[in-house]
């Protein structure tokens, strides 16, 4: 932490001040504000609102910040791999075409592509599981690697208007929330438990959206 972030530690350990405890452990202002963040962006991913991918480059940063400080390096990566997968989501939902020219729009992927976005993500989960084992001292290699990978996997469908994001997300949620509880994150435990009714809702909101009329459906 002190090579990488040198002159900002001053700033970053009033960041990672306490704000309140929950559960015997510290929940710190770095931590809230990504809290805050996080769920207006899951709000604004459920009503297809470009608004979201700014939200999403800036609560990714914070817990980039917050998970490097816990040593749980596959997620910390993650979200760096987050905020540049934002300003590209950012990007496709402004100008991004489909294969037949129109503008992005939601829909499915269809049972091959399901399939393909499956066997590339059970593909990548045990590489980066042995990565993480072998070279880093993450205590939690594998449960660490699982949510990495899908994660990549729910950010390329959502930035490509996939309805198919939101079951990905259901399951990044549900092993995140064992995880972070591993690690004693507590408000980041109750972000990812709050996000598992908001993807199924989102889940739902899409699947009306996929119902109506393009012509009438909401605007990206």
């Amino acid at each position: 932490m002190e090579a990488l972030f040198g002159p900002l530690r001053p700033l970053l350990d009033t960041a990672l001040a306490p704000a309140f405890t929950a559960l015997g452990s510290p929940v710190s202002w770095l931590e809230l504000v990504a809290f805050v963040l996080a769920i207006w962006m899951v709000v604004c991913n459920m009503r297809v609102q470009v608004l979201a991918w700014p939200l999403a480059l800036t609560s990714s940063l914070l817990y980039f910040l917050l998970f490097w400080s816990g040593k749980l390096y596959g997620e910390a990566s993650l979200q760096l791999l987050f905020a540049g997968l934002a300003l590209w989501g950012w990007w496709q939902w402004m100008r991004g075409r489909t294969a037949d020219g129109d503008e992005l729009h939601v829909r499915t992927l269809g049972p091959r592509g399901r399939l393909m976005a499956l066997l590339a993500t059970l593909a990548a989960w045990p590489l980066l599981g042995l990565f993480l084992q072998h070279r880093t001292d993450s205590p939690l290699p594998f449960w660490d690697a699982l949510p990495t990978v899908a994660s990549i996997t729910g950010q390329w469908l959502l930035g490509r208007k996939y309805q198919e994001n939101w079951p990905v997300w259901v399951m990044v949620n549900l092993v995140s929330i064992a995880l972070f509880a591993l690690k004693g994150y507590w408000l980041t435990v109750v972000l990812y438990a709050v996000f598992v009714p908001m993807s199924v809702a989102g889940w739902r909101a899409w699947q009306r959206q996929l119902a109506t009329p393009r012509s009438s459906a909401v605007a990206a």
